[in-house]
């Protein structure tokens, strides 16, 4: 049987030595604790693209496609397999604000060596493969 799950893309936006996250609410996946933007690709489309389009949907910001880098991938098997995409933004435009208030209850700025102890913890392993170079890995629970 050929595996059949979904893909997302997170962003990574980072202003100094901080990063944007965003605390999950009302969505019934890990409410309650902060992520990055991130979301489901749409069929047929490129990860990129669905990138530009979460950054618009959760935080109001427009992103061009040559402003972004891949950062990591990540296989993840938890309640269900996924495959995570991870890239970082470097230039945006707009301030970041809470663009779904049904989805999402606080957008901060998190300074990197201090993220609440209820960061999302694939999350937290990804931002780790993210600053120290590491391309490819997998995190189960």
């Amino acid at each position: 049987m050929r595996a059949r799950f979904p893909v997302t893309v997170h962003l990574f936006f980072f202003r100094e030595s901080q990063i944007l996250l965003i605390r999950r609410f009302n969505t019934g996946f890990r409410d309650g604790e902060y992520s990055v933007p991130a979301g489901h690709l749409d069929g047929g489309e490129a990860v990129l693209q669905a990138a530009i389009r979460e950054g618009k949907e959760e935080v109001g910001v427009d992103i061009a496609e040559q402003n972004m880098t891949f950062s990591t991938v990540m296989h993840r098997i938890e309640d269900e397999e996924r495959v995570d995409f991870f890239v970082q933004v470097h230039k945006w435009e707009g301030e970041p604000f809470n663009a779904e208030p049904d989805k999402c209850d606080d957008v901060r700025w998190v300074e990197l060596n201090s993220l609440p102890d209820n960061t999302v913890p694939y999350v937290r392993q990804a931002l780790g493969n993210h600053l120290h170079s590491v391309p490819f890995d997998e995190y189960r629970l």
